[in-house]
């Protein structure tokens, strides 16, 4: 079992795209819509891109090797522990909390504004960026709540290295 250990947004009423960083918030809860993400997300409500997932573990490798990866630094929205995210196939559900459930659609591949605000190359992240999710249950979503395999959702290797 996982659980979640950071959740971050871009609200309106501030610079959704300042040069040097994402612009994230952080957020103790969040309520997610399926068919949309977080709400009040800016980033929300793009069918292919609701979710950025990443691992919590992934992003201590990553912090290891010098990029930044407070809250939202790395562009994902939610962090889990405990969970091997970027092995998680296309099709994989996970609960979030008491209700939420989202389906891993792909693994995230980083853009060019990654690439630009962390300083790295796409080999230098490949395979390290989480997968990107849409919401296919909504509820509401908490720091500490748990991250489980939704069964018969092809999560057979969830396991955390």
């Amino acid at each position: 079992m996982g659980k979640i250990v950071s959740i971050v947004h871009t609200p309106s009423g501030i610079d959704p795209c300042p040069p040097d960083r994402y612009a994230r918030v952080p957020l103790a809860a969040a309520t997610v819509e399926a068919g949309r993400g977080i709400v009040n997300d800016r980033k929300g409500g793009n069918p292919e891109r609701q979710l950025n997932v990443m691992a919590l573990e992934t992003l201590e490798q990553l912090r290891a090797a010098g990029r930044r990866t407070a809250p939202g630094e790395m562009g994902e929205q939610i962090v889990v522990s405990g969970i091997g995210i970027d092995r998680l196939a296309p099709g994989t559900r996970l609960r979030l909390g008491e209700e939420a459930i989202i389906e891993v659609i792909k693994p995230r591949t980083g853009c060019d504004r990654l690439r630009h605000i962390q300083g790295c190359t796409s080999s230098d992240v490949a395979g390290r960026l989480g997968v990107v999710a849409r919401v296919l249950a909504g509820g509401t979503i908490r720091i500490g709540d748990a991250v489980d395999p939704v069964v018969g959702g092809r999560a057979e290797e969830t396991a955390a290295d």
